[in-house]
């Protein structure tokens, strides 16, 4: 396929996304239906801690939650986030942008593969989430399930060395 003019996925800081863009993104209603950490009203003020806290992952790890853009529009986050000796990845799509999920996790899987620190990735899922056709064919495989922050989450592990 000829994708020389498909507008390029990029991975920047959540600081450089606009406030009101993520505001909108976490505040639809539709969202909530596949975050069940997804229990408060989103402000600016949610948004400002937010971004604060996932870039602490950053100065923390060195590593953490981008803004994806599509050829320059913001149309989501996601990235890796440590948790305990573990990368996880995860993905939060705006929905007019869910057909995207696979290229964008495509170009983030290669990231994580040239990045010494990352030997595998997981991703916990939760349990309403019924099409998981694609983690199979990436090859990542089931682990377990499991309470994380008090919701339940099917957890995936997939090797990237």
């Amino acid at each position: 396929m000829d994708n020389r003019f498909e507008p390029v996925i990029s991975f920047v800081r959540l600081p450089e996304a606009s406030p009101e863009e993520i505001l909108g993104h976490m505040a639809d209603q539709r969202m909530a239906a596949h975050m069940p950490l997804l229990t408060s009203n989103w402000d600016l003020a949610a948004v400002a801690d937010f971004v604060a806290a996932k870039e602490e992952g950053w100065h923390r790890d060195g590593l953490g939650h981008w803004a994806i853009l599509w050829g320059g529009d913001y149309v989501g986050w996601g990235g890796f986030q440590k948790e305990g000796e573990e990368w996880d990845y995860g993905l939060v799509l705006k929905p007019e942008a869910f057909g995207l999920g696979r290229r964008i996790t495509e170009k983030a899987l290669t990231f994580a593969r040239q990045d010494d620190r990352i030997p595998f990735v997981t991703f916990l899922l939760p349990p309403s989430r019924r099409n998981l056709g694609a983690l199979s064919r990436m090859g990542a495989t089931f682990v377990e399930e499991i309470d994380y922050k008090g919701a339940t989450f099917l957890k995936y592990w997939l090797e990237t060395v």
